[in-house]
């Protein structure tokens, strides 16, 4: 027999584990371009390009470093286009995640691999002045002067 005014139903589960999917603060559409956040990725998809060229357009004396550089600035630029385009398409209203902290690390792992691949081609850059030996009568530089000069600006 239960006591006067118990019921034999167990109490509501507790609402403290279940919390609301975050809310997204970053605007969608072009308002997002009038953010840091979407300032900062058309900057980043604006040098990426800038990077991918001039890296190109030079002779890649030392294909590992300048391989690598290449392929941080190709990646990292997919990327700034796809998260880009996860705000301008209104993607970021349909997804729960906190996209707050989603485009800090975005950013800070971009920032890491640019870091990287800047000291890689400032590395390449520096090693401008020492010869290479193809044979023993004849010593050419690592880098031309116009791919020293083209060199120098991609790592800026």
């Amino acid at each position: 027999m239960l006591p006067r005014g118990a019921s034999s139903m167990p109490p509501p589960p507790n609402s403290a584990p279940y919390s609301p999917p975050p809310r997204v603060t970053l605007p969608s559409g072009l308002e997002i371009l009038r953010t840091f956040s979407g300032a900062v990725i058309f900057l980043e998809i604006l040098f990426g390009t800038i990077v991918w060229i001039l890296v190109a357009s030079t002779g890649v004396p030392l294909p590992v470093l300048q391989g690598w550089v290449m392929f941080v600035a190709v990646t990292a630029w997919f990327l700034s286009i796809v998260f880009l385009s996860v705000f301008l398409f209104g993607y970021a209203n349909r997804v729960a995640v906190n996209w707050n902290q989603a485009d800090f690390i975005f950013h800070g792992a971009t920032f890491v691999f640019y870091f990287g691949a800047f000291l890689l081609q400032a590395a390449t850059t520096s090693l401008h002045h020492f010869p290479r030996k193809f044979n023993s009568t004849t010593q050419e530089s690592i880098l031309s002067g116009r791919e020293y000069n083209i060199s120098i600006a991609a790592s800026v």
